[in-house]
């Protein structure tokens, strides 16, 4: 039997679901309910080709937030750095 053990301990992500964490899983979770909940509330609306753009662009920014990091940043912290240091 071997573990496995990581150079840096801090880079250790536990994972939960699917080999995502917690927050990813989660985030990927609500990225889904917003494109299925566009596509069942647009299809009568919008053409199909049109529908499947709007449900990526609408789903975008919650995978983002579930899936970016920067130098150990989740992506609110960043977002909020960058406004801080640009203000």
């Amino acid at each position: 039997m071997e573990v496995r053990i990581n150079k840096e301990v801090r880079d250790y992500q536990e994972s939960l679901f699917f080999g995502l964490s917690l927050r990813q899983f989660l985030f990927a979770l609500l990225a889904v309910l917003v494109a299925v909940g566009l596509y069942f509330g647009l299809r009568n609306v919008v053409g199909s080709g049109e529908i499947g753009w709007i449900c990526v662009l609408a789903a975008f920014p919650f995978a983002l937030c579930g899936f970016f990091t920067y130098n150990g940043m989740t992506f609110e912290k960043f977002l909020l750095a960058v406004i801080r240091s640009e203000l």
